[in-house]
C-alpha cells in the first residue's frame, strides 16, 4: 500500500522532455499521472505528442499502466496546448448557438485532437453557472447563466470527448458561479440553500454524471448547506466528496481536486493537513503544480500519515480501483494520426461555432449592417489582451480584430490600449476619435474594469458613430448603458474575429442569443436576428 500512495498524486513538471526527476518518480512511486501546462510543457503538437509519448514509454518500461495525461483544454479562453491546435471559441459562445448537437460535435473534434496528442483526460467542461456578473473567475467559461441550457451543453461536450476515448472531467463542483472571489487567491464562501443548489448548481452536474463523465473536480469553497462550515473548502469534506458524491449522485468516477497551489487551501507547511483531510474524504486525486519541493514534501507527509494511522487501506483501496479502472478505459482508444490537429474540418467547426454566437444585442442608431463609402475611415480600438485570471491564456493572443475588418473594408487603423488603459490614452483616444468616420471599440471584461468603462464613456461623448464590442464577457454594456449599437462575440480568437467582421458587414447574419441575462436591460434570450431597413 505504502507504494500505491504515488497513484494519488497528478504531477506536473517544467521541460519539453521528460526530466531525470520525473523519469525517477515514474519508475520509483508510480504516480496517477501528469497535467501539462501551456507555458510548461508545449511547443507544438509533434512536441506534445512525443512527450506524452516519452512518458508512456517510461511507464511501460516500468511495468505500470498507463499513465493519466490531462490538460485544460475548454476553448475560449483557456487553450492549455496552443494555437497550433483548433481554438473553439468557447462555452459561453455555444451557449449563445443554442445548439446541443453543434456541442456534441465540438467535443468530439476537442477529443480527437487531444487523442492524437496522446492527451487522455481533460479538464473540461466547465459546469458552474454564470449567476454572478461580478465573479472574476467564471465568466465566458461558462455556458450560461441558465441551468437548464448549462446542463444540456455540459452533458453535450462530455459525450463527445469520451465518445473519442478522452476523459471529460466535471467541475467546479458543487458550482461557483456565484463565487464574489477567485479561488485561485481566497476561499469564496456560497451562502446557498439546498433548495437552491438542487434548482441552479447541481443540475449540470446531474446532467454530466448521466451522460457518463469520468471525472469530477472539487472547487475550493465553502459551501455551509452541506458542510455547516464557513471555513471548509468543499474539497476537504468527506460529507460532499464521499456522501454526497458518491451517495447521493451515485457518481462512481474519479474526484480530482482543483490545483493544490491555489490561496483557498493552506500552503506552506501547513497544506499537507489538508492534503491528508481530502484523502480521508476519499478524493481520489491530488492535483500538484510543478514544484518538485511541494511534490516531494507532500509525497512525504502522505508516507507519513499512512505510517501513523492517519489514513489506511479503507481511505485508499477503494480509490486505487477507481483509478485503475480509469486507466484500462483510457488505454482502449487507438491514438488518431497528428494530422487531426487544426484539420481543416476542425478549423471549419470552429468558425461555424463563432459564427452562429455573434450576438446583436443592441441597434438603436441603425448602423448595422455597415454600408461605408472606400473613403471612410474606421478606427478600432481595444485592449490587448492578458490573462485575466490564472485559469486564462488570453495573453499569447495577438488583437485580431483590425485584421478581420480591414478584409472588409480598406481603410482601418488599430489603437491598442493598455489593459486597462491609462488617464493618458483615454484623453489621447478621445481626441483622436473625432478624425474617423467609425469607431469600433471592443472591451474585455469592462463591467469589472472601471477604466475601459471610462475609455468607452468618452469615445461615445464624441458622437462619432460606434459600434461598441463585448470581446469577452457579455455584461460589459452594463457599464456603458448608453451606447446605442452593440454586439457580443465572447471571445478573441481568431474565429470569432472573422465572424464579428462579417456580421458587422453583412456577410453573414447575425444569430447569436444572449446566454445571461444583462442586468436590467436585456433577458436571457435577447438577440436581434432581423436588422432594420436603412
Amino acid at each position: 500500500m505504502k507504494n500505491e500512495l504515488g497513484y494519488k498524486l497528478m504531477l506536473a513538471f517544467d521541460g519539453f522532455a521528460v526530466p531525470q526527476r520525473i523519469r525517477e518518480w515514474i519508475v520509483e512511486r508510480n504516480p496517477a499521472g501528469f497535467t501539462l501546462f501551456r507555458g510548461l510543457n508545449v511547443q507544438n503538437p509533434a512536441q506534445v505528442r512525443a512527450l506524452t509519448a516519452e512518458l508512456q514509454a517510461i511507464a511501460a518500461q516500468a511495468n505500470q499502466p498507463p499513465l493519466i495525461i490531462a490538460t485544460d483544454q475548454e476553448g475560449g479562453q483557456l487553450n492549455a496546448l496552443g494555437e497550433e491546435t483548433t481554438l473553439f471559441p468557447g462555452n459561453m459562445a455555444l451557449g449563445a448557438t443554442r445548439d446541443v448537437a453543434l456541442a456534441q460535435r465540438v467535443g468530439q473534434a476537442m477529443g480527437r485532437e487531444l487523442a492524437a496528442l496522446s492527451v487522455n483526460v481533460n479538464y473540461a467542461p466547465v459546469c458552474d453557472i454564470s449567476s454572478n456578473p461580478q465573479n472574476p473567475a467564471c465568466g465566458i467559461r461558462a455556458f450560461g447563466d441558465d441551468p437548464a441550457l448549462t446542463a444540456e451543453m455540459a452533458a453535450a461536450l462530455v459525450a463527445g470527448m469520451q465518445a473519442e476515448g478522452v476523459a471529460a472531467t466535471i467541475k467546479h463542483f458543487p458550482g461557483i458561479g456565484e463565487a464574489k472571489v477567485d479561488s485561485h487567491y481566497s476561499l469564496p464562501v456560497l451562502d446557498h440553500s439546498q433548495e437552491r443548489l438542487d434548482d441552479e448548481e447541481l443540475r449540470p452536474f446531474r446532467a454530466t454524471i448521466t451522460a457518463g463523465a469520468k471525472l469530477l473536480m472539487s472547487g475550493h469553497f465553502a459551501i455551509p448547506a452541506l458542510t455547516d462550515s464557513r471555513d471548509l473548502p468543499a474539497t476537504l469534506s468527506r460529507a460532499v466528496m464521499r456522501d454526497f458524491v458518491r451517495d447521493e449522485l451515485g457518481f462512481d468516477g474519479i474526484v480530482i481536486t482543483d490545483a493544490l497551489d491555489m490561496g483557498a487551501i493552506s500552503q506552506g507547511a501547513g497544506q499537507i493537513v489538508d492534503v491528508i483531510t481530502a484523502v480521508r474524504a476519499e478524493v481520489d486525486l491530488l492535483l500538484l503544480t510543478s514544484s518538485a519541493e511541494v511534490q516531494e514534501r507532500l509525497y512525504a507527509g502522505l508516507q507519513l500519515a499512512l505510517s501513523r494511522g492517519l489514513i489506511d487501506e479503507t481511505h485508499l483501496k477503494p480509490s486505487l480501483e477507481r483509478i485503475l479502472a480509469l486507466k484500462q478505459w483510457l488505454a482502449q482508444t487507438p491514438q488518431p494520426p497528428l494530422e487531426v490537429v487544426a484539420c481543416a474540418e476542425h478549423r471549419a467547426l470552429a468558425q461555424e461555432v463563432a459564427n452562429r454566437a455573434i450576438t446583436l444585442v443592441r441597434n438603436e442608431a441603425n448602423l448595422l449592417p455597415l454600408r461605408l463609402e472606400s473613403d471612410a475611415k474606421i478606427a478600432i480600438i481595444m485592449p490587448q489582451p492578458k490573462d485575466l485570471t490564472p485559469a486564462d491564456t488570453s495573453s499569447f493572443i495577438t488583437p485580431g480584430l483590425a485584421t478581420a475588418v480591414r478584409a472588409h473594408h480598406p481603410r482601418v487603423d488599430e489603437f491598442i490600449t493598455s489593459h486597462p488603459p491609462t488617464a493618458n490614452e483615454i484623453a489621447n483616444l478621445r481626441q483622436k476619435a473625432t478624425e474617423y468616420d467609425l469607431l469600433i471599440v471592443g472591451t474585455l471584461s469592462a463591467s469589472l474594469d472601471g477604466m475601459q468603462a471610462e475609455l468607452m464613456r468618452g469615445l461615445l461623448d464624441t458622437a462619432v458613430p460606434t459600434v461598441t464590442i463585448a470581446l469577452r464577457t457579455p455584461y460589459d454594456l452594463t457599464a456603458y448603458p448608453q451606447a446605442q449599437t452593440h454586439v457580443c462575440s465572447y471571445s478573441i480568437l481568431p474565429a470569432a474575429m472573422r465572424a464579428l467582421a462579417a456580421a458587422l458587414f453583412g456577410a453573414i447574419p447575425f444569430q447569436g442569443k444572449l446566454p445571461v441575462r444583462l442586468g436590467g436591460l436585456y433577458e436571457f434570450g435577447h438577440g436581434l436576428s432581423v436588422i432594420s431597413e436603412r
